[in-house]
């Protein structure tokens, strides 16, 4: 008998010792769930799931567009954030320019009608949200601005904001040193990827522009009031296809990730 407590003491040891120094856990921490509100199919829109794991390998992303609105709405709720991913033309139709559809792409008005009721939701839940490339169109118009429907047309630049090579296209960027996408890269320039033939021509009501390439164009917001808000930011160009070690890549990932985490954290208690 004493044989045997001698052996179970010697086997609890390390587990007492793993305890006491906090190294072993009774249970791991919650999943933190980021909706992204089209990550599929994965060989279009895989790059937004796996930039944000960069930034955490233990998120999970889960795709809202392959499902009924209601559906969507209801898996929002399970998620501490909220990301817009990049696609097709927004419908002109939503800023008040249905005539002017000749140089868009066909309409995908599931989408809109998706992503317009998603972010309603994420704003009522002040949930951290995310606009990327198509995304930030859909936010600024979804504040009360409007679009350029296409920038070669109605937008007198130089810059090449899309070009045959997607991954190829890139241009400069400036931004606002007294903004959180400032704060988040410390650069006030740098070198993103573009690909788009839209732009933010008015700005949305109780927006901010933070960035904006050599010609003028918007391409990155905020809100004005930002350090009263949950996090909102939107940017123009592509940081998931970017070099992670860009400042503009994946420390944007990394902020809202944290954001979302804290989102968690705020809401269980």
């Amino acid at each position: 008998m004493k044989n045997l407590h001698s052996i179970c003491l010697f086997l609890l040891l390390p587990v007492m010792s793993l305890l006491m120094s906090g190294c072993l856990r009774q249970s791991p921490p919650p999943d933190v769930v980021i909706g992204i509100s089209k990550a599929l199919p994965d060989e279009y829109y895989g790059n937004y799931a796996r930039w944000l794991r960069m930034a955490d390998s233990n998120i999970r992303c889960v795709d809202l567009y392959h499902m009924p609105i209601d559906s969507a709405l209801a898996l929002l709720e399970t998620c501490s954030g909220l990301v817009l991913s990049g696609g097709p033309d927004v419908y002109p139709g939503l800023y008040g320019q249905e005539w002017d559809t000749v140089h868009c792409d066909p309409p995908d008005r599931f989408r809109d009608s998706l992503e317009w009721r998603l972010t309603e939701k994420a704003l009522r839940l002040d949930m951290p949200l995310l606009g990327i490339c198509r995304g930030l169109q859909l936010l600024n118009v979804y504040h009360g601005g409007s679009l350029y429907p296409d920038l070669p047309a109605t937008f007198d630049s130089t810059v090449m904001h899309r070009c045959p090579d997607i991954h190829a296209c890139m241009h400069d960027v400036q931004v606002l040193k007294r903004s959180g996408l400032f704060r988040t890269a410390g650069v006030n320039r740098g070198h993103v990827n573009s690909n788009h033939h839209q732009g933010i021509d008015r700005l949305g009501d109780g927006l901010l522009v933070v960035a904006r390439s050599r010609d003028g164009l918007p391409e990155a917001i905020e809100y004005e009031s930002a350090g009263q808000k949950p996090f909102f930011m939107a940017v123009q160009w592509h940081p998931e296809r970017m070099d992670p070690g860009n400042p503009l890549s994946l420390p944007v990932a990394m902020y809202f990730v944290q954001e979302a985490k804290l989102y968690r954290m705020n809401k269980e208690e």
